[in-house]
């Protein structure tokens, strides 16, 4: 059975840069028993390439503006937009203009390696597709 967790901006761990963007592992798979929660932000023009994965993702936009694709439809998500990603289902998204924040939550994954590994790599982006499809997920 998982533990509570109790994490203060102070015992939160060090954002992980990915492709211009930063990731915040807030809580890991095996602290839940199955999912992961995640605080994401970015300058204005980051974020991943159309990809999937076999998880299921939710965004939950804090500051700023998103734009999302999810499958064949587009939205700019602004502060208290969610969106809902079923696994297997092609998707991307940008932050905006100004940047953006927000957190992200997965399901019947292991995202927080995923973006682990390819944080080492940052520097190699040509790496990207080939580390992430050990996780599972496909690039478009």
């Amino acid at each position: 059975m998982p533990e509570p967790i109790f994490l203060t901006q102070e015992d939160r761990p060090e954002p992980l840069g990915i492709a211009g963007f930063e990731i915040t592992v807030l809580a890991e798979q095996s602290q839940t028993d199955g999912y992961e929660i995640f605080q994401q932000s970015g300058p204005a023009g980051t974020g991943p390439s159309p990809h999937s994965h076999p998880w299921d993702e939710s965004f939950y936009v804090i500051s700023g503006a998103v734009l999302c694709g999810v499958g064949e439809e587009e939205a700019l998500a602004t502060p208290g937009s969610l969106i809902h990603v079923p696994g297997n289902t092609s998707h991307w998204y940008t932050f905006g203009e100004e940047g953006g924040e927000m957190v992200s939550m997965t399901s019947r994954g292991n995202a927080s390696q995923m973006y682990a590994d390819l944080a080492r790599s940052d520097t190699d982006r040509s790496k990207f597709a080939a580390i992430a499809g050990q996780h599972g997920q496909e690039y478009r």
